[in-house]
């Protein structure tokens, strides 16, 4: 008898393409069904079949508190019984944008959108307005959105400009785009020495988490940010996955690099679709109504989902949040590497913040390349099993996992001895 996950998936696939509103959570990366869930309630998720799950994917980052925190459904409950939208400004935006240029002192001035793909189109639209150039630098791996310009994967060669990663893209868009090595310190020097007048631009996962976890080397940010300075180019860094999720400060406050804009999502919207974009005031003045490059939502600012980010943000400022999140995540990431050293799998992990990686290599990555060298086939037997352990993690092997507040030391020892049975049997 087929469960109710197969059943609203069979059903799903009739009326929504791959009958899933976002490709990740189709499985196709691992196999099987997808789970459908019902509910969420601090570190736990139960799907159609009733079964809870130690929740490893959060929303995908946003829910750094955990599902259903109280207090943040209460602020949600509040401000709706006021009215959901009303396309006009509101005091509660003001308060928003206030509370991040004070959190981030790079953002000067900012502007609140509806998603993480917005606000990244948005900043590179704003960055090329304000250069007056076309080339934007993008890295192998790193992913931004699903805006055009973004969808681009790597040319044949180091000077050679991408070509479209997803039907649908012009090739003409693709020429604008430049694809370089993650982590390519000597890369980025000689492209900026070829075509350093044409770059409106760098976009960056300062630490990649859409190609599973990546930390940057020593003076690869500060590479970026010399040469953006050198030669008149915008540095961005796309915070949508890492803002307030590695730090307090985002990674340009552990890192001490401060780029130009900086795009946010997830985290800022409690798990409500809040994005924003914003960096020096010299270059948000040219947005409209001011200046030449245009750039609006109609929720953008939503009253909703800004009271959702606010009280999110309001409870990760606590003193002592993050070295909590912080100290748990390395806890976690440090078991399973003892889990599976005892077992004799190959197997690595790492965390920054709130944010972790699992590989099935000897050690973790530092390029794309190198994540495409990891065992995925062992990583797609490991998620199935963790999952008949009732834990739930990402469905692919090349995305990060998040740590919420919610999880308590119980369930961080839970997942690790879960984790040492599957790794028992992998190497059986």
């Amino acid at each position: 008898m087929s469960s109710r996950n197969d059943q609203l998936f069979e059903q799903s696939q009739k009326v929504i393409p791959g009958g899933v509103n976002s490709p990740v959570r189709a499985f196709r990366s691992v196999g099987g069904t997808p789970r459908f869930f019902t509910k969420g309630l601090g570190a736990r998720v139960w799907d159609a079949d009733g079964k809870a799950y130690l929740d490893y994917v959060g929303s995908w980052g946003p829910l750094i508190l955990g599902h259903a925190d109280p207090d943040v459904v209460k602020a949600v409950q509040d401000t709706a019984a006021l009215g959901l939208s009303f396309g006009a400004p509101t005091e509660m935006e003001l308060v928003m944008a206030e509370k991040l240029a004070a959190m981030l002192p790079s953002m000067e001035k900012l502007r609140l959108v509806s998603s993480g793909t917005e606000a990244t189109m948005s900043a590179i639209r704003l960055a090329r307005g304000h250069t007056g150039r076309d080339l934007l630098i993008k890295f192998e791996g790193c992913y931004h959105g699903h805006a055009d310009s973004l969808l681009v994967k790597a040319g044949s060669g180091l000077l050679t400009f991408g070509a479209p990663s997803s039907a649908g893209v012009p090739a003409d868009t693709s020429r604008h785009t430049l694809v370089l090595d993650y982590n390519d310190i000597d890369q980025v020097n000689r492209v900026f020495a070829e075509k350093g007048n044409e770059i409106a631009c760098v976009i960056v996962e300062a630490v990649a988490g859409n190609m599973n976890l990546i930390k940057p080397k020593a003076g690869f940010l500060e590479a970026l940010r010399e040469n953006c300075t050198k030669h008149g180019a915008v540095l961005i860094f796309d915070e949508v996955m890492t803002g307030f999720r590695v730090g307090a400060g985002c990674v340009q406050g552990l890192y001490g690099i401060q780029p130009d804009l900086t795009t946010l999502g997830k985290v800022i919207g409690g798990g409500l679709p809040v994005g924003a974009f914003g960096g020096r005031a010299d270059i948000m003045d040219k947005l409209a109504p001011l200046g030449p490059v245009y750039q609006a939502g109609t929720l953008s600012g939503n009253p909703v989902a800004v009271a959702a980010g606010l009280k999110t943000l309001e409870k990760i400022s606590v003193p002592g949040f993050f070295e909590a999140l912080t100290a748990k995540t390395r806890r976690l990431v440090d078991g399973l590497s003892a889990a599976a050293r005892d077992a004799g799998v190959l197997f690595s992990a790492d965390s920054v913040g709130g944010m972790f990686g699992v590989y099935f290599r000897a050690t973790p990555p530092t390029s794309y390349a190198e994540v495409m060298q990891s065992d995925k086939d062992a990583f797609n037997r490991f998620f199935h099993l963790m999952l008949l352990e009732g834990v739930y993690l990402a469905p692919s092997a090349f995305e990060a996992g998040f740590v919420s507040a919610a999880h308590s030391d119980a369930d961080i020892d839970a997942t690790i001895a879960a984790a040492a049975r599957c790794f028992e049997k992998l190497a059986g």
